[in-house]
């Protein structure tokens, strides 16, 4: 991770603390190492790092999960982001490129639709945004798929019957994606 990465991430980590979120980072450097980069970040900007960094020297986390890209080299991870549930199952993986940093904002986002999804028997379609309806899962038999029609025809809520939507239930939109839109509109003017 790099410093800036670090940093946004530990600003964040309320945000992800009300997702029932934790976080976790992972690094190929050692621990003196991380211990002088923390306290680094601690003397120049006051932040403290308030989740844990594990020092994985030989890489055997990172070979594990996939993080390290021996097109790009034998020893550096690439900037990976795992979302793993409560079950220890691997739900959604983004990967970085060295040069590119991550998204808190993105993250935070993916995060929020993979659990309203969950809770909602449903899917996020693309570009969603928290609190947006969701597409309900396609029927199972022909006389569903009339049922569904009809209700598309009197509720205006899809375009066929493969492809309809409803409000998502308890949708709380992320006091993160709030900021920055509002910091997003405030740059736009």
């Amino acid at each position: 991770m790099c410093t800036t990465e670090i940093i946004a991430f530990a600003k964040s980590n309320t945000y992800f603390e009300k997702l029932n979120t934790s976080l976790i980072g992972l690094s190929v450097d050692s621990n003196p190492s991380h211990l002088a980069w923390l306290y680094d970040i601690y003397q120049k900007t006051g932040i403290e790092i308030p989740f844990p960094i594990i020092a994985d020297r030989n890489g055997t986390i990172a070979r594990r999960y996939g993080m390290i890209s021996n097109d790009v080299s034998t020893t550096e991870t690439v900037r990976n982001v795992f979302i793993i549930d409560d079950k220890g199952i691997v739900r959604l993986i983004l990967i970085y490129p060295m040069n590119v940093g991550r998204s808190i904002s993105e993250i935070l986002r993916a995060l929020t639709a993979l659990q309203v999804a969950d809770s909602n028997n449903a899917s996020t379609p693309a570009n969603w945004i928290p609190c947006e309806p969701v597409i309900v899962p396609s029927p199972q038999t022909f006389a569903e798929l009339q049922e569904r029609n009809n209700q598309i025809e009197k509720e205006r809520n899809g375009m066929s019957w493969y492809l309809s939507f409803k409000e998502p239930k308890d949708c709380k939109e992320p006091e993160k994606n709030r900021e920055l839109k509002e910091d997003d509109k405030t740059v736009r003017k």
